[in-house]
Formats: structure tokens, sequence, C-alpha cells
């Protein structure tokens, strides 16, 4: 069961993660999902519940755009989610602040700041 504090690590990163999927390639839901489970620590298995007002808020905000697509031997259309050029730059913007945010509580962790 998750606790508080790692609830609210992954509010703070979830959007940046799926933008991320998103940029390295385009898919559909359980796809998105299926990847990022797949971390080795799979801490990022999300429900569909999660997942979904994620997309929609970064497709409302042009981050990302949606499409109907079949497939061979699939009757079912799935909503295909691919990274606008809105969404790249906003994805590298995002990977910057994570960087220097990193840089700062390594600093706290490793320099013992305060000691």
């Amino acid at each position: 069961m998750e606790d508080r504090f790692e609830r609210q690590l992954k509010k703070g990163v979830l959007e940046m993660l799926v933008l991320w999927v998103v940029c390295r390639r385009p898919g559909y839901g359980y796809e998105l999902l299926a990847l990022l489970a797949a971390s080795p620590v799979g801490m990022f298995r999300l429900k569909e519940g999660t997942l979904y007002p994620i997309l929609y808020r970064l497709e409302d905000e042009g981050m990302v755009s949606s499409a109907w697509q079949t497939g061979e031997g699939r009757a079912a259309p799935k909503k295909v989610y691919t990274a606008t050029e809105k969404g790249r730059k906003e994805l590298a913007r995002q990977q910057e602040l994570w960087a220097a945010f990193k840089r700062e509580v390594d600093y706290f962790e490793q320099e013992g700041a305060g000691e």
C-alpha cells in the first residue's frame, strides 16, 4: 500500500512520465499503461482512472493529439495518442526542471547540508 509521501511524489511526476512515453512512441491507453508499468520497480503501475484524466488534460493543453485507429484483424478502433511539437517542447522543459530538482535533492543527501 502506498503511503502519503509516495502518492505525492507520483502525483508530481506522472504528467511528465506520461508525456515522455507518448513522445517516445504513440500509443493507445492500455499500451501506455503497460509501458509505464514495465519499470523494474513497477512504481508506475497505473489504473485507467489515473491515466486517462492525464491524457485528456494533455490533449486539452495541446501537448498530445489523438485519433481513432483500427488495425489488421481488430474490429474495435483504439484511440491512439501522439505527442505534438508543443508537447515535445514541454517535455524538454519539464525534464530540465526535473534535473535541477534532482540535483537539489542530491545535494542535501550527499553533502549533508546544514551539518
